[in-house]
């Protein structure tokens, strides 16, 4: 699927325009060009992809590049042509370590059709799951200088994932949001901040938009993250966690009881098949 690059730039634009408006809005995390034709067609605005949710889909378990980049991009290039709204891809560490990787990464990630991605420094190495800061920040900015290259707004989310690793070192997590800040990029987004006073504390100190991951540490809404300062909402794997929760009540129902209650829950077919048609400026598979 190639995306128009008049479609593309709109895409850009609206979700880099999305970032800079009044309040907070909620990225929804897709995990198939289904759960993308679904969340679109219930008014989310903005999508982005969940490399859990691709892992859970395809029978793997979740970390750091345990799928390829090439698998990660084919998911956002389905998730891409199911949906008019722009989408933003979880391309974990960008599949590489050196500044030309993470650049190539950036210019397929771009040929899928996505208008944005994100860049993390966690290593996959459960020993040691952090990069050092300097590497870190070096990275970043190959990401930035990759994107600002693009003939399309394209957004870079740089993410310091201390807390999702079990490092619960707030001040070196600020720092590094700080120094992502100053190699340029466009958001800033420290998975599991373990409290309220820690995302008021990141989303004042940073001049960059502040996603915040919902679902996880305090239970707070939309509108309490927003007054927080959160200028983006994202979900990572919890839809595609609920998805599998439902699966599985009404599979252990069936196996355990040999019941099928489960069935009074379900989205009737009629309607599934509905909800499924194509949205209006769905980009299509080529020929």
């Amino acid at each position: 699927m190639l995306l128009d690059p008049a479609d593309q730039y709109r895409r850009g634009l609206a979700f880099k325009e999305a970032h800079e408006s009044a309040g907070a809005f909620v990225v929804a995390n897709a995990w198939d060009a289904g759960s993308a034709r679904l969340l679109t067609g219930l008014g989310f605005t903005a999508l982005a992809t969940t490399s859990a949710g691709l892992a859970f889909a395809l029978g793997h378990s979740d970390g750091v590049n345990l799928l390829d980049r090439g698998r990660a991009l084919d998911n956002a290039r389905a998730i891409v042509a199911a949906t008019p709204n722009p989408v933003s891809a979880d391309l974990e560490s960008c599949y590489g370590d050196s500044g030309e990787e993470i650049a190539e990464t950036i210019r397929l990630a771009a040929e899928a059709g996505l208008v944005g991605a994100s860049i993390e420094d966690a290593t996959g190495d459960p020993d040691d799951p952090i990069l050092a800061i300097e590497p870190a920040v070096e990275r970043v900015a190959a990401a930035v200088a990759a994107a600002r290259a693009l003939p399309f707004p394209f957004t870079l989310t740089a993410r310091a994932e201390n807390f999702l690793h079990g490092r619960r070192d707030f001040a070196d997590t600020l720092a590094r949001l700080r120094a992502y800040e100053a190699a340029g990029a466009d958001v800033l987004y420290a998975p599991c901040l373990p409290d309220v006073e820690a995302i008021r504390t990141v989303c004042s100190v940073l001049d960059r938009p502040v996603n915040v991951l919902a679902g996880v540490g305090p239970a707070l809404s939309v509108p309490e993250l927003e007054k927080l300062g959160a200028r983006r909402i994202s979900l990572g794997s919890a839809f595609a966690r609920a998805a599998l929760g439902g699966f599985l009540r009404a599979a252990r129902e069936v196996h355990e009881h040999g019941t099928f209650g489960f069935v009074a829950e379900a989205v009737p077919y009629a309607e599934a098949n509905t909800l499924m048609s194509a949205p209006t400026g769905a980009a299509e598979e080529d020929a």
